[in-house]
Protein backbone atom coordinates (compact mmCIF):
# COMPACT_ATOMS: atom_id res chain seq x y z
CA UNK A 1 0.00 0.00 0.00
CA UNK A 2 1.28 3.45 -0.93
CA UNK A 3 1.84 5.83 1.97
CA UNK A 4 2.51 9.51 1.33
CA UNK A 5 3.19 12.35 3.75
CA UNK A 6 2.38 16.00 3.19
CA UNK A 7 4.09 18.62 5.35
CA UNK A 8 3.87 22.32 5.96
CA UNK A 9 6.92 24.55 5.41
CA UNK A 10 8.11 24.33 9.04
CA UNK A 11 7.28 20.61 9.41
CA UNK A 12 4.99 21.05 12.43
CA UNK A 13 1.84 19.85 10.61
CA UNK A 14 1.63 16.68 8.56
CA UNK A 15 -1.00 14.63 6.76
CA UNK A 16 -0.21 10.95 6.20
CA UNK A 17 -2.31 9.43 3.41
CA UNK A 18 -2.60 5.69 2.83
CA UNK A 19 -3.56 4.07 -0.44
CA UNK A 20 -4.70 5.64 -3.67
CA UNK A 21 -6.58 8.92 -3.76
CA UNK A 22 -10.19 8.90 -4.91
CA UNK A 23 -9.78 12.17 -6.83
CA UNK A 24 -6.92 14.13 -8.39
CA UNK A 25 -8.08 17.57 -9.46
CA UNK A 26 -7.10 21.01 -10.67
CA UNK A 27 -9.29 23.86 -9.46
CA UNK A 28 -9.47 27.24 -11.19
CA UNK A 29 -11.85 28.99 -8.74
CA UNK A 30 -10.86 32.40 -7.45
CA UNK A 31 -10.72 31.23 -3.83
CA UNK A 32 -8.22 28.46 -4.65
CA UNK A 33 -6.15 31.00 -6.56
CA UNK A 34 -6.10 33.19 -3.46
CA UNK A 35 -5.25 30.24 -1.19
CA UNK A 36 -2.33 29.10 -3.34
CA UNK A 37 -1.16 32.43 -4.70
CA UNK A 38 -1.10 30.73 -8.10
CA UNK A 39 -3.17 30.40 -11.27
CA UNK A 40 -4.88 27.21 -10.01
CA UNK A 41 -4.71 24.60 -7.26
CA UNK A 42 -3.76 20.94 -7.63
CA UNK A 43 -5.61 18.84 -5.08
CA UNK A 44 -5.73 15.22 -3.98
CA UNK A 45 -8.76 13.77 -2.19
CA UNK A 46 -8.74 10.69 0.03
CA UNK A 47 -11.37 8.89 2.06
CA UNK A 48 -11.20 10.48 5.51
CA UNK A 49 -10.22 7.29 7.31
CA UNK A 50 -7.13 7.02 5.06
CA UNK A 51 -5.62 10.28 6.34
CA UNK A 52 -3.88 10.78 9.69
CA UNK A 53 -3.12 14.32 10.80
CA UNK A 54 -0.09 15.04 12.95
CA UNK A 55 0.43 18.32 14.79
CA UNK A 56 -1.67 21.29 15.78
CA UNK A 57 -3.56 23.34 13.22
CA UNK A 58 -5.83 26.33 12.88
CA UNK A 59 -8.96 26.30 10.72
CA UNK A 60 -10.84 28.74 8.53
CA UNK A 61 -14.28 28.09 7.01
CA UNK A 62 -15.53 29.97 3.96
CA UNK A 63 -18.24 29.62 1.34
CA UNK A 64 -17.42 28.36 -2.15
CA UNK A 65 -18.40 29.82 -5.51
CA UNK A 66 -21.35 27.38 -5.49
CA UNK A 67 -22.47 28.20 -1.94
CA UNK A 68 -21.07 25.15 -0.13
CA UNK A 69 -18.66 25.53 2.79
CA UNK A 70 -14.95 24.73 2.61
CA UNK A 71 -12.91 24.30 5.81
CA UNK A 72 -9.16 24.86 5.46
CA UNK A 73 -6.74 23.55 8.09
CA UNK A 74 -3.33 25.16 8.23
CA UNK A 75 -0.20 25.38 10.33
CA UNK A 76 -0.39 28.20 12.88
CA UNK A 77 3.38 28.63 12.66
CA UNK A 78 4.06 28.93 8.93
CA UNK A 79 0.50 29.34 7.59
CA UNK A 80 0.62 26.55 5.00
CA UNK A 81 -2.68 24.75 4.31
CA UNK A 82 -2.13 21.01 4.65
CA UNK A 83 -5.66 19.71 4.35
CA UNK A 84 -9.22 20.80 3.84
CA UNK A 85 -12.75 19.45 3.82
CA UNK A 86 -15.67 20.51 1.66
CA UNK A 87 -19.37 20.16 2.30
CA UNK A 88 -19.93 18.44 -1.05
CA UNK A 89 -17.67 15.53 -0.11
CA UNK A 90 -18.52 14.33 3.40
CA UNK A 91 -16.00 11.99 5.03
CA UNK A 92 -13.33 13.01 2.53
CA UNK A 93 -10.09 14.91 3.12
CA UNK A 94 -8.35 16.92 0.41
CA UNK A 95 -4.66 17.78 0.46
CA UNK A 96 -2.84 20.24 -1.80
CA UNK A 97 -0.67 17.97 -3.97
CA UNK A 98 2.31 20.32 -3.68
CA UNK A 99 2.44 19.65 0.08
CA UNK A 100 3.69 16.15 -0.74
CA UNK A 101 6.72 17.71 -2.53
CA UNK A 102 6.86 14.68 -4.83
CA UNK A 103 7.66 15.46 -8.49
CA UNK A 104 6.42 11.98 -9.46
CA UNK A 105 2.98 12.50 -7.89
CA UNK A 106 0.18 11.31 -10.21
CA UNK A 107 -1.30 14.01 -12.49
CA UNK A 108 -4.81 15.42 -12.14
CA UNK A 109 -7.70 13.61 -13.81
CA UNK A 110 -10.43 16.30 -13.53
CA UNK A 111 -10.72 20.10 -13.60
CA UNK A 112 -13.22 22.26 -11.76
CA UNK A 113 -14.29 25.87 -12.36
CA UNK A 114 -12.70 25.71 -15.79
CA UNK A 115 -14.64 28.87 -16.73
CA UNK A 116 -12.26 30.75 -14.39
CA UNK A 117 -9.11 29.27 -15.94
CA UNK A 118 -6.50 31.89 -16.79
CA UNK A 119 -6.62 32.37 -20.57
CA UNK A 120 -2.86 31.85 -20.91
CA UNK A 121 -3.03 28.36 -19.35
CA UNK A 122 -3.22 25.52 -21.85
CA UNK A 123 -6.37 23.41 -21.91
CA UNK A 124 -5.54 20.19 -20.08
CA UNK A 125 -8.32 18.31 -21.87
CA UNK A 126 -9.66 16.93 -18.59
CA UNK A 127 -13.32 16.38 -17.72
CA UNK A 128 -14.90 19.28 -15.84
CA UNK A 129 -16.63 18.01 -12.68
CA UNK A 130 -18.10 19.67 -9.59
Amino acid sequence: MTIREARCACGALTARAEGDPVRLSVCHCTDCKRRTGSAFSWNVTYEGDRVTIGGAFDSYTRGSDDGFWVRHHFCGGCGVTIFYEIERRPNMVSIPAGAFADPAFPPPTVEVYEESRCPWLPDLGLPNEP
